[in-house]
């Protein structure tokens, strides 16, 4: 009745060489290494969404359309020194996040 199908599935598929050599053996583990992923995956995505944000602020100001660090700084030198110092936080962020992984 259904010889002819399982002769076309593979009988077992062989792991990802690239796996983790040693299985998760507590739920303790399991939870740590879930936190772990979890912390990994925020940190991408906000760095990621704040890269963006920089991107486009950098091109609004490029353009002219906006003027955002004005009140900070009056000549357009100062302007794009404040929006490097933003990129210099946003680095140095990053960097932090980084640490211990």
């Amino acid at each position: 009745m259904g010889d002819e199908n399982d002769s076309e599935r593979p009988l077992h598929s062989d792991p990802d060489e690239e796996a983790i050599d040693e299985p998760t053996t507590s739920s303790a583990q399991e939870a740590d290494e879930t936190a772990w992923m979890m912390k990994e995956g925020i940190t991408v995505g906000l760095v990621a969404i704040g890269a963006m944000v920089l991107l486009a602020l950098g091109l609004l100001q490029g353009t002219g359309l906006v003027d955002i660090f004005a009140p900070i700084a009056d000549t357009g030198l100062g302007q794009w020194a404040a929006f490097g110092g933003l990129v210099l936080i946003a680095i140095a962020v990053f960097a932090w996040s980084r640490i211990g992984v």
